[in-house]
């Protein structure tokens, strides 16, 4: 975790430099430590303490709730009021992935639970204060600004990690690291934050319903998992669910 933070920092630091891109304004800058802390460190950190003691099934959980989460706390922090329609298809896709992946994972409860909450509410405070600044500033320069910030703890962390866990690389594990730390915790987020500033934090937070079950398909495809019967109803019904939020008006 904090290894893919630093090595995209540098990215994201190189960016900036490059494009000489001047420190963001002073009032931006506790958003962007709520970015920092929530989505650069808090959510990989709590959810790699919950994978401890839980299984990836479970913890999926999280990202079916995450939606909904990132959609009310927007409400709450700029003011968004999207319809009833859209709410009722919000709770009904988040209701469908937690059913599915807690009948995967089982139903049962663990110690786990209280890292994964923390990981809910740290990730939704992020992406809500990354997607209102998206207004503000472009996507890439939010999470880019972000990354930096977080050096500070990210960089002792690397250390005690790498001193506690020695690492041997193969050509796999630098190819991985590598694609964590540009593609997904850099390049991503460029992407999402720029989303979310197009069509909105709650509209875009409900497209992140998908990724439990794209996350199934990649394990068949990759890893040559099979898929309970549950899996394509379970699909269709977020799938419906997520076109009812994309059409219902604000």
């Amino acid at each position: 975790m904090a290894v893919r933070s630093v090595l995209a920092a540098a990215v994201a630091g190189g960016c900036l430099l490059a494009l000489r891109v001047p420190p963001p304004a002073r009032r931006h800058r506790p958003s962007l430590a709520v970015v920092g802390a929530g989505v650069v460190l808090g959510f990989p950190l709590l959810t790699t303490l919950a994978l401890r003691t839980s299984t990836t099934a479970h913890a999926a959980v999280v990202v079916g709730l995450l939606p909904l989460t990132t959609a009310l706390l927007s409400a709450l922090r700029v003011g968004a009021r999207p319809s009833r329609t859209f709410w009722a298809a919000a709770l009904a896709g988040a209701g469908a992935v937690v059913a599915f992946t807690v009948q995967q994972s089982g139903g049962a409860l663990t110690a786990a639970d209280g890292f994964l909450f923390a990981a809910l509410l740290v990730c939704a405070a992020g992406y809500t204060e990354g997607g209102r600044l998206a207004r503000l500033m472009p996507g890439w320069q939010v999470i880019g600004w972000a990354l930096v910030l977080c050096l500070p703890v990210a960089v002792p962390l690397t250390a005690v990690a790498l001193a506690y866990e020695p690492v041997h690389p193969g050509v796999h594990g630098v190819a991985g690291l590598l694609w964590l730390a540009v593609g997904s915790q850099f390049v991503g987020l460029v992407l999402w934050y720029r989303g979310m500033a197009a069509v909105g934090i709650p509209r875009a937070s409900q497209l992140q319903l998908a990724q439990p079950l794209l996350t199934l398909v990649w394990s068949v495809l990759l890893l040559g998992e099979r898929l309970t019967p549950a899996a394509p109803l379970t699909a269709a019904a977020v799938l419906v669910c997520i076109a009812v939020t994309q059409r219902a008006r604000g």
